[in-house]
Formats: C-alpha cells, sequence, structure tokens
C-alpha cells in the first residue's frame, strides 16, 4: 500500500474503530470474536482500499465485510459442532428460554417507539454519537436530542417493565 493509501486508511481505523467494535460486539456476542471480526474485516477493506473511493462507502463496504465474515463463521460452526450420538442432546436450559423471551419484549417495545426516538437510541447507544453530533446530523436541536432520549428510555421502562431486572444481570 502506498503511503498516500495508507495514512487515509489508518486515519479511518483510528477514527471508526470504536464503533466498528461494538457493530462487530453485537454481531457476536463476544469480546474476542468481535476484535477478530474487525480485525478480518479491516484485512479485506485494506486489500480493496483503492477501489474504495467514496469516504461514505468505506464503512459500509467494513461493515458488509463484517456481517458476511461473521455469517461465515456462524454456517462454519454450526456444521462442525453437528455429531450425531445414541442419546438426544440434553435440553436447553432454562436460560435460553429467558433470553428469548427478553428479546421478544425488547423487539416488541422498540416497535413501539417513533422512528426519531428509535433513531436517536441508535445513534446514541449503538453508534456512540454524542449529543451535539446526532442535533447537527439530524438537523434539530440538543435541547430535542434531549427530550427525545429521555421520552424514549421513560416508554422503553413503562413498556417492558421486565427490562428493569437486566440492569441487575449485569
Amino acid at each position: 500500500m502506498d503511503p498516500g493509501f495508507e495514512a487515509g486508511f489508518r486515519e479511518f481505523v483510528v477514527a471508526r474503530s470504536g464503533a466498528l467494535f461494538r457493530t462487530a460486539y453485537l454481531l457476536t456476542g463476544d469480546r474476542h470474536a468481535a476484535e477478530d471480526l474487525v480485525q478480518s474485516a479491516l484485512a479485506k477493506t485494506a486489500a480493496r482500499w483503492r477501489g474504495l473511493r467514496d469516504p461514505a462507502a468505506v464503512e459500509g463496504y467494513v461493515r458488509r465485510a463484517m456481517y458476511h465474515e461473521q455469517v461465515s463463521w456462524w454456517r462454519r460452526r454450526s456444521r462442525i459442532t453437528e455429531v450425531s450420538t445414541e442419546q438426544p442432546p440434553d435440553r436447553v436450559g432454562d436460560g435460553h428460554a429467558e433470553t428469548a423471551d427478553l428479546r421478544l419484549v425488547m423487539r416488541t417495545a422498540l416497535a413501539r417507539l417513533t422512528p426519531r426516538q428509535r433513531t436517536v437510541l441508535v445513534l446514541r447507544y449503538f453508534e456512540d454519537l454524542s449529543e451535539t453530533e446526532i442535533a447537527r446530523l439530524l438537523g434539530i436541536g440538543v435541547g430535542s436530542v434531549r427530550s427525545q432520549i429521555h421520552r424514549s428510555l421513560e416508554r422503553l421502562r413503562k413498556a417492558a417493565p421486565e427490562l428493569d431486572g437486566v440492569r441487575e444481570m449485569r
């Protein structure tokens, strides 16, 4: 990679690695697997760096690479872990059902939010943007961002009181 392109790539990695790691963690659910996923996606991006002219396309390319890599890993693991036995496998524990129930409750509660409230929550807590950055991005005031965050969290608490126990689990 020539020095000009290398500097641009290094700048991208420094600026976006935190957000990419959070996305990878949401995909994998494991810190170490998320680090591996980000590294794999960045290696693929570095190989294609010259062809990625639009800066906005770079992040999309990396995120798509992470998604496809995670799906490939998942498919490989699912094929490898299947082993036929004489005895049927143990049943999935109660923790699995509770997790599935929690996801369903969370999905339902999020669906009840307005599109702007969901957008503000995603930008704040998943993309880790500041309130000022969100306001600039959405073209609204910082006070509006704060009130949207407050209202959406309030609505989530009312719609899904079961989620209050999630804080205790962490």
